[in-house]
C-alpha cells in the first residue's frame, strides 16, 4: 500500500530537490564535475547488481535515475531499461546522452514511481532505487511502489544513507565541506535512513532481503570499494517472493 497522501494526486518530491539536480544536469556526464562520485561509484554498483540478477534480457527501471548514468550502463549490459524520474533538465541530459553514445534498450519517463506503479504493475524483473529515498519527502512510498512494479522473483536494490554521527561527519563534514566531493547542501542530515527503518518498509511492501553492502571512500586513494561496513553508504539488494 503506498503511503497516505501520495496515491491521490499529490507527488512524493520535493521542488527544491528536484531544482537543486536540474540547476546541475548539464555537468551530469563530466566526470570531473559534481557528479564524479556518481561515475566512480557506477562500476561498483552496476557489477554488484549484475551479479545477483543478471541484466542481459531483463527488463529493468531505473527509479530516481537522473542523467542516466546507472541507466544507461544497465542498457549496455542488454538489459532494456526505463528510466524515470521528475526533474525535467536531468531527463533531457539523459535522453540526449544516450543518443550521442548510440546506446540502444534505454528509455526514459517524467512520471511518478507511485503512478507507473499503477500503470504497469508487475512489469519489471530488476528495478533500481539509487540514491534517491533520502530526497524525497514519503521514502516508504517509494519502496512500496518499487515493489508493486517487480515481478514476483525479481529484484529491487536501494542505496541511500544511513543516519548516525558518523554518517553525517563522512557524508555532509567531509564529503561537502572538507573534501568537495558533493556541492554543499546536497545532503540533509535528517533525511537520511537507518538500514532498520528502509528493512522494516521493505518487509511491510513484502520484499525480503537478500544481501547488504556498504560503500566506502578512501580520501588517499581516492577511491570507493563496496564493503560490509554499512555505517555510512549502503546498498540493500531484495526480492518479491512468488507467491
Amino acid at each position: 500500500m503506498l503511503s497516505e497522501g501520495y496515491h491521490s494526486g499529490m507527488i512524493n518530491a520535493d521542488p527544491q530537490e528536484l531544482a537543486k539536480f536540474s540547476e546541475l544536469a548539464h555537468r551530469w556526464w563530466d566526470p570531473e564535475s559534481e557528479f564524479r562520485p556518481l561515475h566512480q561509484i557506477n562500476p561498483l554498483r552496476l557489477q554488484w547488481i549484475d551479479s545477483l540478477a543478471p541484466l542481459a534480457g531483463r527488463q529493468v527501471l531505473d527509479v530516481g535515475c537522473g542523467g542516466g548514468i546507472l541507466a544507461e550502463s544497465m542498457a549496455q549490459r542488454g538489459a532494456q531499461v526505463l528510466g524515470i524520474d521528475l526533474a525535467t533538465k536531468p531527463l533531457k541530459v539523459a535522453q540526449l546522452h544516450a543518443l550521442e553514445s548510440g546506446v540502444h534498450g534505454v528509455d526514459y519517463r517524467e512520471v511518478a514511481v507511485e503512478a507507473l506503479a499503477a500503470e504497469m504493475p508487475a512489469r519489471f524483473d530488476v528495478v533500481t532505487c539509487m540514491e534517491m529515498l533520502e530526497h524525497v519527502p514519503a521514502p516508504e512510498s517509494v519502496v512500496a511502489a518499487c515493489t508493486a512494479l517487480v515481478k514476483p522473483g525479481g529484484w529491487v536494490f536501494f542505496s541511500t544513507l544511513n543516519r548516525n554521527a558518523k554518517a553525517f561527519l563522512f557524508a555532509i563534514v567531509g564529503a561537502e565541506y572538507v573534501l568537495k566531493l558533493l556541492p554543499r547542501g546536497t545532503h540533509e542530515y535528517e533525511k537520511f535512513i537507518r538500514p532498520s527503518e528502509l528493512a522494516r518498509w521493505c518487509r511491510d511492501a513484502g520484499l525480503e532481503l537478500q544481501r547488504t553492502r556498504g560503500l566506502e571512500y578512501n580520501p588517499l586513494t581516492r577511491r570507493y570499494a563496496l564493503t560490509h561496513d554499512t555505517s555510512v553508504n549502503y546498498l540493500f539488494a531484495l526480492r518479491r517472493p512468488v507467491a
